[in-house]
This record gives C-alpha cells, sequence and structure tokens, in this order.
C-alpha cells in the first residue's frame, strides 16, 4: 500500500504528493472524485469512477442495448408531441 504523510493547509488545501498522483495517473487540472467510505477519504480519477459506474449498469443490461440511444428517441418523441 501506497502512504505518505501529508497536511491540510490553512486554507483547507490538501497537496497530493507527486509519487501518489503518478500511482493514480493525475496530472495538473485532472478531474477527481472524492468520496468518503469507512471514515476514510478516497480520491479516484473521473475516468476510473466513470469506467466503474459503467460497469456496474453494464451488469443488468443485456447487450446490445443501448440506453442512451434510447433516452435520445424518448427526448426526441416528447419533442415531437410538443
Amino acid at each position: 500500500m501506497n502512504e505518505i504523510a501529508a497536511r491540510i493547509d490553512t486554507s483547507g488545501r490538501l497537496v497530493i504528493p507527486a509519487r501518489l498522483r503518478a500511482d493514480l495517473g493525475l496530472t495538473p487540472g485532472a478531474a477527481v472524485v472524492l468520496r468518503v467510505a469507512d471514515g476514510e477519504l478516497r480520491v479516484v480519477a473521473r475516468a476510473e469512477a466513470v469506467r466503474a459506474a459503467q460497469a456496474r449498469v453494464r451488469r443488468y443490461v443485456k447487450a446490445g442495448r443501448s440506453l442512451a440511444g434510447e433516452l435520445i428517441a424518448e427526448r426526441r418523441a416528447e419533442w415531437r408531441r410538443g
């Protein structure tokens, strides 16, 4: 496990050390998701959080079905109805 001590500055900011940023594939300006779970602050790269969410949803959606396509079709039908 990678553990490095860090401090919260007077403005409430936490600097993620370079080695941990590299382990997570984070670059300056990268979007992250912060999550509190079991008393821990977890930092997840947004791309990884999206991938994990897609994997969870995929278990319940049959292959070849496009939820996005269905949503777009529904919205277009609503628009046509006025």
